[in-house]
């Protein structure tokens, strides 16, 4: 895992069904490692979780930890479902990142995980 907060994690209330969960994270923000400048985006995890669900406040603590780091959009879509997953264990996960337009190009990098 990247150094960043602990990313906390709760008991799935229902481990014996399959079930998405979809988190939006409308807000997120990193920094171009080419200029410095910052880089909007929105951030979606989706996941069936396995044994346990992860916490939102400490989500939000780790998603807030990109805001002083450059970063390209594929590596940090990337470490984020390698944090996620590996601290979660999911049976599937899925992170989307949409950045908005810069020099009137878009972005979004998604990346998927599927449990043994």
């Amino acid at each position: 895992m990247s150094e960043s907060p602990e990313i906390e994690l709760f008991e799935n209330p229902r481990p014996e069904r399959g079930y998405c969960i979809t988190v939006r994270c409308p807000e997120f923000t990193s920094l171009c490692p080419k200029t410095g400048q910052p880089d909007f985006g929105e951030i979606i995890i989706e996941y069936s979780p396995g044994k346990s669900c992860i916490e939102l406040k400490s989500l939000k603590f780790y998603m807030q930890s990109y805001r002083s780091r450059g970063i390209f959009y594929e590596a940090l879509t990337n470490e984020i479902l390698d944090d996620l997953s590996g601290v979660c264990k999911p049976q599937w996960m899925k992170v989307t990142s949409r950045f908005t337009a810069r020099g009137g190009i878009t972005t979004e990098v998604a990346a998927e995980y599927e449990g043994p």
